[in-house]
């Protein structure tokens, strides 16, 4: 069986919107660029390859390009320019095989210009062993904030999955510094599927992920200038901020709502024993909060049987050892 996902991210200037940096994260299940009327651009235009040259596959029309993983090597591809603000969207395939240990993550980040106070924003699919669903997470850092994990667990649909304000409690953890988009497979064995219980399996490989129908938009940035950017990043953040998918109307929260009620598997603002006081975005619902355990797990229930570094790259990896939720 195929896994084909449509993947957004936005970033807005408002500092009441969405997943980071003002950001509005949407994660669709096999969604079309119509929804949305987004133009695409050909690979070449904005990305080029980031490690495992050999590995990154384009397509014969450069609109979309093939990820590799082999016993030698994973792979990846960036954004030619680095972004304040912007919309990024892909449509990806997953492997479809045995697909424990792998991780493909799509995100931005500036951990290249930045590297001890760092910014990033992820979206990461956790492979699995042969007849379990790929389990999909988001988490994001600010000013290298690494050693305070923010991650969140789903299953997936359609509808947005993540909202996170910009407030002052979050201070310099909220992500807010220029960020490449970044795309990558990798071998995440020590973490990825079930605590690193289960491996890659290089029986099955090479493992191929797929972007295509790439989405860039945005008012390209020097991250070391200082901000404001000037009367066209102004425009072009004006328009964005008018666009269908840069808001969180009241039909998408209530949706959002009822996802995370149904698929969220885990929340490190419910996991105590890793955060013993919970960390000052949180917004804690003692009826939500019954759900979870002190690992930040579900308790039960749910929609499957239950309720439900890339190279060189930081995680914070969550201990993820319930088999019977794999």
């Amino acid at each position: 069986m195929d896994h084909t996902l449509r993947c957004f991210g936005t970033t807005t200037p408002k500092t009441h919107f969405l997943f980071s940096l003002i950001l509005f994260f949407l994660f669709f299940f096999s969604f079309s660029n119509s929804t949305f009327d987004l133009a695409t651009i050909p690979f070449s235009d904005g990305y080029s390859p980031l490690f495992g040259d050999a590995n990154v596959v384009r397509t014969s029309d450069d609109n979309g390009v093939k990820l590799l993983l082999d016993r030698y090597t994973g792979s990846g591809f960036i954004s030619s320019n680095m972004y304040q603000y912007g919309f990024f969207s892909a449509n990806i395939k997953l492997p479809s095989t045995y697909s424990a240990g792998i991780c493909v993550a799509f995100y931005t980040s500036n951990g290249d210009v930045f590297e001890k106070r760092h910014d990033e924003l992820d979206f990461e699919f956790l492979g699995n062993i042969a007849g379990k669903p790929w389990r999909f997470q988001t988490n994001l850092y600010g000013n290298g904030s690494t050693h305070r994990g923010r991650e969140e667990r789903f299953y997936i649909d359609e509808v947005p999955i993540r909202e996170v304000l910009q407030s002052e409690k979050m201070g310099a953890d909220y992500p807010s510094k220029p960020m490449s988009l970044y795309a990558t497979i990798w071998d995440a064995s020590n973490w990825a599927t079930s605590g690193g219980k289960y491996k890659v399996n290089y029986k099955y490989a090479p493992f191929v992920t797929e972007f295509k129908d790439l989405v860039l938009k945005g008012c390209s940035v020097d991250p070391i200038q200082e901000g404001p950017y000037g009367e066209a990043c102004t425009n072009q953040h004006a328009d964005l901020e008018a666009q269908d998918y840069a808001a969180m109307t009241p039909m998408r929260r209530h949706a959002m709502r009822r996802f995370r009620q149904r698929y969220m598997y885990y929340s490190y603002c419910y996991d105590t024993l890793r955060y013993p006081v919970a960390l000052p975005e949180c917004n804690i619902i003692p009826a939500e909060q019954q759900r979870f355990k002190e690992t930040g797990r579900l308790r039960f229930g749910g929609s499957h049987r239950r309720q439900a570094r890339r190279k060189g790259r930081t995680t914070t990896p969550v201990v993820d050892t319930d088999q019977g939720d794999m």
